[in-house]
C-alpha cells in the first residue's frame, strides 16, 4: 500500500484560490473561523450580497474534512425523515429535511454558476443493502423519501449488480438528486468564488482569541485582529482551542479511503457505468465511487494512522477483491484519512455562542450538502439578524458525555470488524 497521506484529491485539485496569512488589522460585517464547506459557502454567501467578509483558516483552504470527504453530494442525513422528526418534532424535523433535501441541488448550482472544475457528476448515489436486514432497511427510508415526492427509487439485486457491477448486495436505494464531485476542489472552487466576490481570505491563520467588543466581535490572530458585527465559527471536526470559546462537542470518528490506479477497459467498464457514488448499510459502513480517472475509491470507518491501520489496509484490498471478483489484484494508488464529527443523536447543530454569533458543527459524515448549506443559511441569517433564516432553530448548549472513549469505542469496533471479516 501507499503511505498513508496520499490524497487523491489533492494530487487531483484543478482548483486554486490564494489566501496569504492576515497581517493586521480588519474590520468587516462577518468573521468566520474555518476553512471548509461551511465557511466558504457562508464567505461566498456574505461576499456576494454585498456584505464585506474575512474567513480565517488555520492551515490551508480545505484541510480539514471538507478535504479528505467521500465526495458523495446526498440529500439529507444518516438519520430518515421520521426519525428526525421524532428527535425535533414535526415542524423543525420538517424544516431540516426540507433544506437538506434541497442540498444537492445548492451544490450543483453553485458549482455551475462558478465554474468549480470538481469532477462533478450528478447522476445520483445507491445506498446499498449488505444483507437481507439492510434491504429492510433501506425499503423503509425508500418508503420515507417516496411519501416527501423525493426522486428515488428502490432496486432488487440484480439491477443493482448491474448498476454497481458487484454481485454481493441485495438491492439499492437510488437517490436521483445526488451525486459525486472532488470535495477539496469544491471547496477550494467556493472560495476562490469568495473571494473573487469580494471576501478577504486569510489561510495559515489560526484564530487564537475570540472576544466581544462593543457591539461586535473580535478575533485575534498571530498577524493581526479582525472585528465584526457577525461571527461564525465553522471548524466542525477539526477545531482547535480558542480563548474565550468553548470547544463545539462532538464525538471525532475517523475515516479512511484507499484509491487504485486508474482502471480503464475490460472487466473495470462494468463497475459504476451510470457514474453512482455508494455507500452500504454495515454497521461499520463503507463507500465505493469512481473518479474522473476510473480510479475506484474504496473507503471504511477506521484510522490508518492508528494502531489499526494495517488491519484497515488489509481489509480495504480484500473488500476490493470481494465487492469486484473479476478485477484481481490491483494497485493501490493513494491512501488518506480525515476525522467525522459525530452528534449523539447524529444531527447537525446551531449553538448561539453569543449576540449575532453561531456555531455550525456535528454533520455525522455528511459534510458537502449540510455544509454548503447551513454556511449560506447561517450568513444570511447573521447578516440580516433573523434566526428564522436558518435550516435548524439554535441552542445555547450541546454536551456530549465521554467523547474520547466513544470515539475510542468506534475505532476498536473498526478495527476488529477489519481484521475478521470483510463487510461489517
Amino acid at each position: 500500500m501507499t503511505k498513508t497521506d496520499s490524497n487523491l484529491w489533492q494530487s487531483s485539485c484543478e482548483e486554486v484560490v490564494s489566501a496569504l496569512p492576515l497581517d493586521g488589522d480588519l474590520k468587516v460585517d462577518l468573521a468566520i473561523v474555518g476553512g471548509g464547506f461551511t465557511g466558504c459557502s457562508a464567505a461566498l454567501e456574505a461576499a456576494s450580497s454585498g456584505a464585506k467578509a474575512c474567513l480565517m483558516e488555520a492551515h490551508e483552504i480545505g484541510h480539514g474534512g471538507s478535504g479528505r470527504n467521500v465526495g458523495l453530494v446526498n440529500a439529507g442525513l444518516w438519520l430518515p425523515p421520521e426519525s428526525i422528526a421524532e428527535i425535533l418534532g414535526a415542524a423543525e424535523g420538517s424544516r431540516l429535511t426540507g433544506h437538506l433535501a434541497n442540498a444537492p441541488k445548492r451544490v450543483f448550482d453553485l458549482i455551475r454558476r462558478h465554474g468549480i472544475a470538481c469532477e462533478a457528476v450528478n447522476k445520483g448515489t445507491l445506498h446499498c443493502a449488505h444483507s437481507e436486514v439492510g434491504f429492510e432497511d433501506i425499503a423503509d427510508r425508500f418508503r420515507q423519501q417516496a411519501a416527501l415526492g423525493a426522486p428515488v427509487k428502490l432496486l432488487d439485486a440484480a439491477e443493482t449488480q448491474q448498476r454497481t457491477g458487484s454481485p454481493v448486495f441485495h438491492g439499492a436505494l437510488f437517490d436521483g438528486r445526488a451525486g459525486t464531485i472532488n470535495p477539496l476542489s469544491y471547496c477550494r472552487g467556493l472560495a476562490r468564488a469568495a473571494e473573487a466576490a469580494g471576501a478577504r481570505l486569510c489561510a495559515n491563520t489560526p484564530a487564537i482569541g475570540i472576544s466581544r467588543t462593543g457591539d461586535g466581535w473580535k478575533v485575534a490572530t498571530p498577524g493581526g485582529a479582525v472585528t465584526a458585527r457577525a461571527l461564525l465559527l465553522a471548524t466542525n471536526a477539526y477545531h482547535e482551542p480558542v480563548e474565550g470559546i468553548s470547544t463545539p462537542q462532538t464525538v471525532p470518528v475517523h475515516y479512511f479511503q484507499v484509491a487504485t490506479v486508474p482502471l480503464k477497459g475490460g472487466h473495470s467498464d462494468c463497475i459504476l457505468p451510470g457514474g453512482e457514488g455508494c455507500w452500504d448499510t454495515a454497521l461499520v459502513m463503507s463507500s465505493f465511487r469512481r473518479d474522473a480517472a476510473g480510479r475506484l475509491a474504496l473507503g471504511a470507518v477506521g484510522n490508518l494512522g492508528g494502531v489499526g491501520g494495517s488491519v484497515h489496509r488489509g481489509w480495504a484490498q480484500r473488500m476490493i477483491r470481494w465487492l469486484f471478483p473479476a478485477l484481481g489484484d490491483v494497485g493501490i494508488e493513494h491512501a488518506w484519512c480525515g476525522r467525522i464529527a459525530m452528534t449523539g443523536d447524529h444531527l447537525p447543530k446551531i449553538l448561539a455562542i453569543g449576540p449575532n454569533a453561531y456555531a455550525c458543527f456535528g454533520y455525522s459524515g455528511r459534510g458537502i450538502g449540510p455544509g454548503t448549506t447551513f454556511g449560506t443559511l447561517t450568513a444570511q441569517a447573521l447578516l440580516k439578524d433573523d434566526p428564522s433564516l436558518l435550516p435548524l432553530s439554535p441552542g445555547e448548549h450541546h454536551g456530549e458525555s465521554f467523547s474520547g472513549l466513544r470515539s475510542a469505542y468506534i475505532e476498536t469496533g473498526a478495527v476488529l470488524t477489519h481484521a475478521v471479516k470483510v463487510r461489517g
